[in-house]
């Protein structure tokens, strides 16, 4: 009697284990036809997403962030994951460093503290008291540096947590795999 109740189960795990593959490696595909729009106006280098250039993005997480594709996939994946604060703010510093007008530099640093320093701001980043207190006071002079030391944690936090993942991720793994099964068709 009990085998005729495993039977059912074994073959109904079968059949879910193909359904997560087809809907994984669909997933991967409209992931790719996603990207490569996204990005279909630019030229360069860098127009099509190659297995390559997938490949490297394990290398490190610059190398994953230098690459518009990886970028774009790994902004995704923490999206999915609801914890893309930590990206946002290292972007969002990137273009802060670029403002050669004071008062722009002024304005963009209180809304950058108000959005990821402030305690309880609505993507408030982990940084520790220390400096988070060292940024409120440079916010009142700002320079371009006055978030370097956030930026270097977050960065590091990125690095030994939110990137690993990231590696590991159905969203990753599928997109080489499908870059991978492309590659071989020619």
């Amino acid at each position: 009697m009990p085998s005729l109740i495993a039977e059912p189960l074994n073959t109904q795990h079968f059949i879910m284990d193909r359904d997560d593959r087809t809907r994984n490696k669909n997933i991967g595909k409209n992931f790719m036809c996603r990207l490569q729009c996204m990005f279909s106006h630019s030229s360069g280098s860098e127009s099509r997403l190659s297995l390559e250039d997938t490949q490297q993005w394990s290398q490190s997480l610059e190398r994953l962030l230098e690459s518009k594709y990886g970028l774009a996939t790994f902004r995704s994946f923490l999206k999915s994951e609801y914890s893309d604060e930590n990206i946002e703010f290292w972007l969002t510093c990137e273009d802060y460093k670029k403002i050669k007008s004071s008062f722009r530099m002024s304005s963009r640093a209180k809304k950058i503290y108000e959005q990821f320093i402030k305690a309880e701001s609505p993507k408030e980043i982990n940084i520790d008291y220390h400096t988070r207190e060292q940024i409120k006071r440079n916010v009142k002079t700002p320079t371009m540096h006055c978030f370097d030391d956030a930026q270097k944690i977050v960065y590091g936090l990125m690095e030994r947590d939110s990137y690993p993942r990231f590696l590991r991720s159905d969203i990753y793994r599928t997109l080489l795999e499908n870059l991978a099964a492309d590659a071989t068709k020619g």
